[in-house]
């Protein structure tokens, strides 16, 4: 008897490779932390603040997603919030998570490298001792701040660079070309780590050409407006350049009216590199299984498509080629 569809895609190995570690703070744990730290919410419970997460654009989401920031303050909240989410990734299949995080967002608050890398690292070595989930991090620069602060927080990342895999680039994308960014990337290149951006989700193609040439970065991060460059799209096939794609959230900040717009089917079939992930989960109503299961049933995947898709995962990620094979193993052992 075949598998349950629910049950198929959450054994399914995979990995994920666009998603915010802030943006995994979930209400419950947001009031926690906030009563620990005797920090003062403007929401006065966990429904008001699932209330409040209707977006109407991307801004609308970032102005929320700051202010529960705000609760993150010591070693142990890093901690929690890496170890929550990596919990959950694993329940969902995920082998390999290569994860975001924003640290301009908490130096400007006084929260140094010391205390958001220690929690991180602490969490990690927890869940791959534990549950066997390995993960790396991503350290993203802001767009909307200057290059000078994203070459400030790279020099004051140093110390840490052993824990990080690469550089990325979010947060507020019209307005904010990927080449303006051009001297924080060519600094991180120096320094030896991998390169991605967020370009073409509200941004138009242009700003991913920009994210390629310019930033010279190996995966493109959402990158669903490719779809109106027939040039650029040729080109992703031509190089399997990977598109971390996210539709729940695509949906949910109203890139596409449901999922059943969603052109994900459509460039999957056309021989480009596609992931699914989970973006800001905590905020867009779920995580990476649920973005599997809503996208297979909105565009009739197979489950061909889906395995597809999850060997996509493990081939985009920037792991050493020993462990890619051994996930890739798992996998076609899984799919028998």
């Amino acid at each position: 008897m075949p598998m349950e569809l629910d049950a198929f895609v959450r054994g399914l190995p995979k990995a994920e490779l666009h998603v915010h570690i802030e943006g995994t703070l979930e209400p419950e744990l947001m009031f926690t932390l906030a009563e620990r730290n005797g920090v003062e919410l403007a929401y006065a419970s966990v429904a008001e603040v699932q209330a409040a997460y209707e977006f109407t654009d991307l801004q609308s989401f970032l102005d929320i997603y700051y202010q529960g920031a705000a609760v993150l303050i010591t070693e142990q909240d890093f901690a929690d919030l890496m170890t929550a989410y990596l919990e959950r990734a694993h329940t969902d299949g995920v082998r390999h998570a290569e994860i975001f995080f924003d640290p301009q967002t908490h130096l400007e608050r006084g929260i140094g490298f010391p205390i958001f890398m220690d929690g991180f690292a602490a969490a990690q070595r927890g869940a791959e001792d534990r549950l066997g989930i390995t993960s790396s991090l991503i350290l993203c620069f802001l767009r909307h701040l200057p290059v000078d602060s994203a070459l400030e927080t790279l020099e004051a990342a140093r110390p840490y660079l052993d824990r990080v895999v690469g550089v990325g680039l979010d947060s507020s994308e019209v307005g904010y070309p990927p080449e303006g960014f051009a001297a924080a990337y060519e600094a991180a290149r120096d320094l030896g780590l991998r390169a991605v951006a967020h370009a073409g989700e509200e941004g138009p193609p242009a700003y991913v050409w920009e994210a390629l040439d310019v930033l010279r970065v190996e995966r493109i991060d959402h990158g669903v407006r490719v779809e109106e460059d027939d040039e650029l799209v040729e080109r992703l096939i031509d190089g399997s350049t990977p598109l971390t794609v996210c539709p729940l959230s695509n949906v949910k900040l109203r890139v596409f009216d449901t999922l059943a717009d969603h052109n994900l089917k459509r460039l999957l079939d056309r021989g480009v590199k596609v992931t699914i992930n989970s973006d800001d989960p905590a905020y867009f109503g779920g995580y990476i299984a649920d973005n599997y299961l809503a996208v297979a049933e909105a565009l009739a995947l197979s489950r061909e498509d889906l395995v597809r898709l999850a060997r996509n995962s493990f081939e985009a990620t920037f792991l050493p080629n020993g462990r890619r094979e051994e996930l890739l193993a798992a996998l076609d052992e899984f799919v028998g």
